[in-house]
């Protein structure tokens, strides 16, 4: 739903980048006699996804996306909002055509759930997902396609909190920020981000639309919290070679799918 409004404000013309309303939809998670809500908040999030894209392009190439006058709209109504006080920190982040490496560290192997979907038949469930959300209900003729992790804010928040010193006194890559493992700093913004929300919250990740870019043998394989989970115990114990090599098995599953953004 949240793709498809986007593709629509996108395609008209001229193009809207950010809604002229906040959205009242939110996604909701009960468990057990909790019900969990996280806003979408559209608006907010298409701002900050405008600046990276300013921000990323030259100059000529992003009015070739968004003409100017929709530019300048959207960057004034953005000051207008900061100016008003309002909250600056979203309550989803997205990243497209890859996770981020940091993403994968606030979770662990056993909190993934793995849904294939096939027309006509409702999904088939993958062998480590959780009998409860096996969906034992009535077949769909709406294929539910999702990989994703749920986990507690407390132990998201204690693994990053863990993993911040190991990687600040290991520097495995190239010796630049970007070209390590776990760059520090967008360790470091993710800790922030999670330190901003309620102690009882959940952390999900969900790998959304990169789900179809994967077939389901590559869904199965894709184990890339563990090999993170393994690649910071390695390089916490100085076992270099193991960290080299669940470093190399995520360059290698990722690298092909973060190549298809320049793809003509």
């Amino acid at each position: 739903m949240e793709h498809r409004e986007a593709a629509l404000r996108l395609i008209g013309s001229p193009p809207e980048v950010v809604p002229e309303q906040e959205s009242r939809d939110a996604y909701v998670r009960r468990v057990d006699d909790m019900i969990y809500v996280c806003p979408w908040g559209t608006r907010l999030r298409s701002w900050l996804a405008f600046e990276r894209f300013r921000s990323e392009q030259a100059a000529g190439i992003a009015a070739a996306f968004v003409p100017p006058p929709a530019a300048e709209r959207a960057v004034r109504d953005f000051e207008h909002w900061k100016q008003a006080g309002r909250s600056l920190r979203p309550h989803i982040l997205t990243s497209t055509w890859h996770v981020p490496p940091d993403w994968f560290v606030p979770f662990a192997r056993g909190e993934r759930c793995l849904m294939l979907g096939a027309p006509g038949t409702g999904y088939r469930r993958s062998a480590d997902a959780p009998e409860e959300l096996a969906g034992h209900g009535p077949a769909t003729a709406t294929p539910a396609r999702t990989l994703s992790y749920v986990t507690s804010m407390g132990e998201a928040r204690r693994r990053v909190a863990g993993a911040l010193p190991v990687v600040r006194e290991n520097d495995l890559g190239d010796g630049t920020e970007e070209g390590r493992l776990l760059p520090v700093g967008q360790l470091e913004t993710l800790g922030r981000w999670l330190d901003g929300f309620h102690p009882s919250a959940l952390v999900e990740l969900d790998y959304g639309g990169l789900v179809h870019l994967l077939d389901d043998r590559a869904l199965r394989a894709d184990e890339s919290v563990a090999e993170m989970t393994v690649a910071l115990t390695g390089m916490e114990r100085g076992e270099v070679e193991l960290t080299v090599a669940m470093y190399k098995r995520l360059l290698a599953r990722w690298r092909p799918i973060r190549a298809l953004e320049a793809a003509n």
